[in-house]
């Protein structure tokens, strides 16, 4: 593929992100403090205090998996994901969250969302060679190379962002 080539496909990788982002940001906007902590079904996993801090609740691979809340589900995107691949692709991150820790308040977690989103595709969009492999910090996806780790948290986006948009719907629609 010629370097030509590779920063058309950069460039559409790109806008298809900011595109599906965008989408996202719009689901989150207006989002109340009860909405972000609703919990349509018992026992769903949340971010809740624990010993005076904020965490999500977390259990690797829990079968089955929990229902979650948009609490969670921002938590997930912004600090599991995309902080995460941040930190461990270019050494920091959006938020400065780490690992469980979240925030209390939907207009909060809107904010580190974005700061999280826009720090890792800023950090992606300066990256010298996209193709190049992740790195060992990926562990079995080491092989792996930017471009797909962009693709990735598309998809991880996409995917928890049409999920609130779902919960929002259950929640102004309840009975």
């Amino acid at each position: 593929m010629t370097e030509s080539d590779q920063a058309a496909q950069a460039a559409a990788v790109f806008q298809a992100f900011d595109y599906g982002y965008g989408e996202v940001r719009r689901q989150v906007q207006g989002l109340t403090d009860h909405e972000y902590f609703w919990e349509p079904v018992p026992d769903c996993w949340t971010v809740k205090s624990v010993d005076g801090r904020l965490v999500a609740d977390f259990i690797p691979r829990a079968e089955p998996p929990p229902f979650t809340t948009v609490a969670w589900r921002m938590w997930h995107i912004a600090v599991d994901c995309f902080d995460s691949y941040s930190q461990r692709a270019f050494g920091t991150s959006g938020s400065g969250l780490a690992e469980d820790t979240f925030v209390d308040t939907a207009a909060e977690a809107v904010e580190v969302l974005e700061r999280s989103v826009d720090h890792f595709i800023d950090a992606m969009k300066g990256h010298e060679d996209l193709w190049q492999p992740v790195g060992p910090a990926f562990g079995p996806f080491a092989e792996a190379s930017h471009v797909d780790l962009i693709l990735h948290t598309y998809r991880e986006l996409v995917h928890h962002g049409a999920e609130i948009a779902m919960m929002r719907d259950l929640y102004r629609l309840r009975v």
